[in-house]
């Protein structure tokens, strides 16, 4: 019997060291290509505000994250290159500074560093830091969410409401694909949530949309887009 045990605990003491070692060496399914409102953002910030007290009125990129079907936050944190700004050519920096704002403190350069150390190296061997930036950007080039809602008739009230398929169909419509909403309470008006982030699924080579299998906002409450 405690030969048994001990063989099960090193059994579980393997997994637990494997298991590690997968999410720290980047092991994915799929990407999240993730755009943000800025003025959702702003909003939410009750204690630190934005440091522009009129923040963009389109959808910025909020990041490119491998994602795991199991775990759509993992992995994360993983071995490979930290960022360095001198890798990241200074046309595409002008770029990005269009794409991917860091709309709250307005620190660009540490926004992109943190997306990359985080997210990025663990896809790493897919792209490099140049190239997921890159892919980045001609991602959201591609399908202009503020556009899309716009011809749809959707845009910035403040006090009119959505239903989730308002939103979602006239983005399927132009992406042939399924998106993901997300929402966030709105901090003033209590059982009221605010159309956050869109979120797209990329292949494993994030080349390729595919259809979202998730929803993140509270089910059969009206979403405000202001």
């Amino acid at each position: 019997m405690g030969m048994l045990k001990s063989s099960l605990a090193f059994l579980v003491l393997v997994f637990a060291f494997f298991f590690c070692y997968v999410m720290s060496s980047g092991s994915y399914d799929y990407f999240q290509f993730v755009q943000q409102w800025p003025p959702t953002n702003c909003r939410v910030r009750v204690k630190r505000p934005c440091s522009n007290p009129r923040p963009l009125q389109y959808f910025t990129i909020h990041g490119l994250w491998p994602s795991n079907y199991s775990n759509p936050k993992m992995p994360s944190n993983c071995t490979g290159s930290q960022f360095k700004k001198q890798n990241l050519y200074p046309y595409m920096q002008s770029k990005l500074k269009i794409s991917w704002p860091d709309v709250e403190s307005g620190n660009d350069t540490k926004f992109w560093e943190g997306e990359w150390n985080k997210h990025g190296t663990c896809s790493e061997r897919t792209l490099n830091l140049m190239q997921y930036f890159q892919r980045s950007h001609a991602m959201w080039k591609s399908h202009n969410i503020t556009e899309i809602l716009k011809n749809a008739s959707i845009v910035p009230h403040p006090t009119k409401t959505w239903k989730y398929s308002d939103i979602e169909s006239p983005i399927k419509r132009a992406t042939k694909r399924t998106p993901v909403l997300r929402c966030k309470r709105d901090p003033v008006q209590a059982n009221t949530q605010l159309l956050h982030e869109v979120v797209f699924y990329y292949e494993y080579d994030a080349l390729k949309l595919i259809d979202c299998n998730r929803t993140d906002c509270w089910n059969n409450v009206d979403i405000k887009f202001q």
